[in-house]
């Protein structure tokens, strides 16, 4: 797993502590294999913005659903 995808795992089980990461699918939606309300998922984006130094627009929270996604978008706006 790169490095990148380690770090937001991470801030993941912040928001869900009990979650098993490598049980987190890559391609599945996070609030529904992580059992995450709307205000965790919104907390979750709060700390990626914070830990890459990210303005992340409320736009954009729909593009945010997988870890693939998080990984991608991080990538495309930090690169």
């Amino acid at each position: 797993m790169s490095e990148l995808k380690d770090t937001i795992v991470g801030l993941l089980l912040k928001i869900a502590p009990e979650a098993d990461a490598a049980e987190i699918k890559p391609d599945v939606d996070l609030r529904d294999q992580l059992d995450i309300d709307s205000m965790d998922h919104l907390n979750f984006v709060i700390a990626m913005a914070k830990q890459f130094g990210l303005e992340i627009p409320e736009k954009d929270y729909p593009r945010l659903t997988t870890l693939d996604d998080c990984v991608e978008y991080v990538q495309s706006h930090t690169a």
